[in-house]
């Protein structure tokens, strides 16, 4: 079965699930009304650019070594949000009393500190991202997330060793 996918069909499907990442995302935003956290607007980010790497990808059908370099570019998106999203479980797992305090919003920071300064808070998270507002079968958001982003990364992997 694995060696009826081509290379080009399953950069597809990392794009694909990617896309329904995002869009179970903005329902949540839009529909539900979960607003989401500096995390989690960094996760969103990873997985938008993943996706658009898968696509791209995709698109070109490279040859045996392009399909690597996207391969690893795709595994070091996926590695990179599934970092900022064990970090958000962690945050989220915090007993009450070492749970940072809540900082400004995205916004806020974006308009009035340096870049750096911004992307360090940022990927620092504060109260807010401590929260657990939903959850699915148990898991809140964040740990869907990085369930999502393993699954990137192992096949994101296996598309940049295998043959073929």
């Amino acid at each position: 079965m694995l060696q009826t996918l081509t290379p080009r069909l399953v950069y597809f499907g990392l794009a694909g699930l990617a896309l329904l990442a995002m869009l179970f995302a903005w329902f949540l935003q839009y529909q539900v009304g979960l607003n989401p956290c500096p995390l989690c607007m960094t996760q969103r980010v990873f997985v938008i650019a993943g996706g658009l790497i898968a696509l791209f990808a995709a698109l070109h059908n490279p040859l045996a070594w392009g399909r690597r370099v996207y391969g690893v570019l795709c595994a070091a998106t996926a590695v990179g949000g599934g970092a900022v999203a064990a970090r958000h479980v962690w945050l989220q797992h915090l007993p009450p009393d070492q749970v940072p305090a809540c900082g400004p919003s995205l916004e806020y920071m974006l308009e009035t500190l340096p870049f750096k300064d911004t992307l360090s808070m940022v990927l620092m998270g504060d109260g807010n991202c401590a929260e657990t507002h939903w959850t699915l079968l148990g898991l809140s958001i964040p740990e869907q997330t990085l369930l999502l982003f393993l699954a990137l990364t192992v096949i994101s992997v296996w598309q940049t060793l295998r043959r073929g």
